[in-house]
């Protein structure tokens, strides 16, 4: 009578016949797409854990020490497997590295689209999308035109007043201590907003932590189920759908009000408005900037200022710094330093802080993790250099950055931050011939947001360094003299999962 009972409530149930017939469908589908999946003979050897339907586990779950243990298996050090029904091929060495930066067969795009969990979708709520031009060279004309010269000149007092503003919150914080990983991070959402986004975002700091919110939650939804069953309603395409209509109806909504008012805006959104770019490309480009610059950026801001607090020699050698330039321009030199710092051009800003873009450098090199992704969209296997191994047509093409970032080779103490291996005398990221810093993009694909990453990188910096005496602290108060330790088996650049203080003191000087 049971199993009765259970066929009667299916048959008179729509919500369980839908979720019967969606399971159906799904294991259906991934059945069929494990006896489909098929690696050519001269393929780069099979990695001994690509289980059926879902693949290999070991690159979502320990990404780096999954990818080092398979390499050292592999006699060239390459190997395949899957995500779902998507084959991969991951590259490593030399030749690797240099195929995988290099070559114009490889996309970079189309590789992202769908390993990086895929971009919101907001087409459908405008007609004609299809008709518009590739996403990737739209993107990349908007970006570089907003981050001209002109740009940057225009745009540096409010860059600056937004830094100071900040740095005011954390000056007049009872508590005399400041999450970075939530201050500074949010101070680069803001700075980010500005150059790509609209004036109504940053000025309005509702408006500013929705977006956040939003954004981040599109970043928190690119899961290994996203990835390997992209079609199946799992809670991470659902939440990304949300959120990117959210973005979707929140942009549309400032756009309207202008329209209303003919209001005109000196900022990212208005500009792309007088192009004659639809909604939906506007969304797409501020959240594809927010990928670019915030993930990186931010968490680096971050780490860059609990690296300098544990770090005496540094630290003492980015205050210098700051001193030197700031009493260069400053129009009065019994001002505070920090006040003196308003007086620094342009030009300065961006050729001035050698010492910050070491700190820089190093921060970003332990923490630009996981893997990058690319595409074969040649149509044709592409060889990889040894004998007769090649990329398969349509595959997904991955390189570990820790390949290169992480070798003892090329970097003396590789899992240590430390700037001095920038040093002429050092110049380590240059014992390699070909790439051996990949952590601004190279060979085919630098990073087009480079200039502005270090701009508001050194604006951060000198600012904090100018207001503040500070140390690292634990949640409970006790200074720490080492920073955190980074989990290299994480797919990105990463806040430390125990939270990290600053304690400051304000500095009158």
């Amino acid at each position: 009578m049971a199993l009765l009972d259970i066929f009667d409530r299916v048959s008179t149930s729509p919500t369980l016949i839908l979720l019967v017939a969606s399971s159906i469908l799904f294991v259906t589908y991934a059945i069929i797409n494990t006896f489909t999946r098929r690696l050519p003979t001269n393929a780069p050897p099979e990695v001994s854990d690509n289980l059926p339907i879902t693949g290999a586990f070991g690159f979502w779950t320990s990404r780096w020490t999954w990818f080092r243990r398979q390499r050292e298996k592999s006699a060239t050090g390459n190997f395949s497997f899957h995500a779902g029904s998507n084959t991969i091929v991951a590259l490593s060495g030399d030749k690797g590295r240099q195929l995988f930066f290099d070559s114009k067969d490889l996309g970079f795009a189309e590789g992202y689209a769908v390993l990086f969990g895929q971009a919101p979708k907001v087409q459908a709520h405008d007609d004609g999308a299809g008709k518009d031009d590739d996403l990737n060279n739209h993107f990349s004309r908007r970006l570089t035109y907003l981050l001209k010269n002109e740009q940057f000149r225009r745009k540096l007092p409010t860059l600056i007043s937004d830094v100071q503003e900040a740095i005011e919150v954390i000056r007049n914080d009872p508590k005399g201590s400041t999450n970075p990983f939530d201050s500074l991070y949010r101070v680069v959402f803001r700075l980010t907003i500005r150059m790509v986004g609209a004036e109504e975002i940053a000025d309005d700091p509702q408006v500013l932590e929705e977006t956040l919110r939003l954004f981040e939650m599109i970043d928190s939804s690119a899961t290994a189920t996203s990835v390997m069953f992209p079609k199946f309603p799992s809670p991470a395409v659902l939440k990304r759908t949300y959120a990117g209509a959210r973005l979707f109806f929140l942009i549309e909504n400032i756009i309207k009000k202008r329209a209303a008012s003919d209001e005109k805006r000196d900022d990212a959104l208005q500009y792309m408005l007088d192009q004659g770019d639809r909604t939906y490309k506007i969304v797409e480009f501020i959240v594809g900037s927010l990928f670019a610059g915030l993930l990186n950026s931010g968490i680096n801001a971050a780490w860059v200022m609990c690296y300098l607090a544990t770090s005496p020699e540094w630290l003492a050698r980015t205050q210098e710094e700051v001193r030197d330039t700031a009493a260069k321009y400053a129009r009065d030199p019994n001002a505070a330093l920090r006040f003196q710092l308003d007086d620094v051009p342009l030009e300065a800003w961006e050729a001035e802080f050698p010492i910050v873009d070491m700190c820089l450098r190093d921060s970003i090199r332990l923490n630009l993790l996981g893997t990058a992704m690319r595409r074969n969209i040649s149509g044709k296997a592409i060889p990889t250099g040894n004998g007769d191994e090649v990329i398969p047509p349509d595959a997904f093409v991955t390189y570990a950055t820790g390949d290169v970032h992480l070798d003892p080779e090329v970097y003396r103490d590789p899992h240590k931050w430390d700037p001095s291996r920038y040093l002429p005398e050092r110049a380590e990221g240059k014992k390699k011939d070909i790439h051996g810093f990949v952590g601004w993009g190279v060979g085919r694909h630098p990073c087009l947001g480079m200039r502005f990453a270090k701009l508001e990188q050194n604006i951060i910096t000198a600012y904090f360094v100018a207001s503040f005496d500070f140390y690292l602290e634990d949640k409970r108060g006790k200074r720490m003299d080492v920073a955190p330790t980074i989990d290299f088996d994480r797919h990105s650049a990463h806040k430390p999962r125990i939270p990290q203080y600053l304690k400051v003191t304000p500095r009158e000087k």
